[in-house]
């Protein structure tokens, strides 16, 4: 059975940046058994986040390598994504990026790859599997 992830951008930097949970995301992708979702709304934030930490040429460099990856499917933030983001959001607590996170954990049924203690007390109230890292 596919079970699926989204990560957010905190999972992709822990690999990035070879962090504690470096290795969990790295297990994740190397299994090919379940799908791998990331919202490109979570790719921007990966690039800003990279853009204060590195080089403009290097995060462009390290952002390349992900979009072609094939495990991870990016994730355009259509009308209906947005829409439930918004209701997430209206709740408090999140930024507007980590509501995508978890809209988009909610639409295809996966868990949440984070370590974001805000993503993952709101999935708890919201029903939406976490695998914290």
């Amino acid at each position: 059975m596919e079970r699926g992830y989204v990560f957010d951008s905190y999972a992709l930097l822990e690999l990035l940046e070879d962090g504690p949970g470096a290795g969990i995301v790295a297990d994740i992708l190397a299994s090919e058994n379940n799908p791998v979702w990331l919202s490109y709304i979570s790719l921007g934030e990966i690039y800003y986040i990279l853009l204060r930490r590195v080089s403009g040429e290097k995060a462009k460099g390290i952002i390349e390598t992900i979009l072609p990856g094939e495990r991870i499917s990016l994730v355009d933030a259509g009308w209906a994504r947005i829409k439930k983001a918004a209701e997430i959001k209206s709740g408090g607590g999140l930024s507007y990026a980590d509501s995508f996170v978890l809209a988009l954990g909610f639409e295809k049924g996966a868990a949440v790859v984070t370590g974001d203690r805000e993503i993952i007390e709101q999935a708890e109230q919201l029903n939406i599997d976490i695998l914290s890292i």
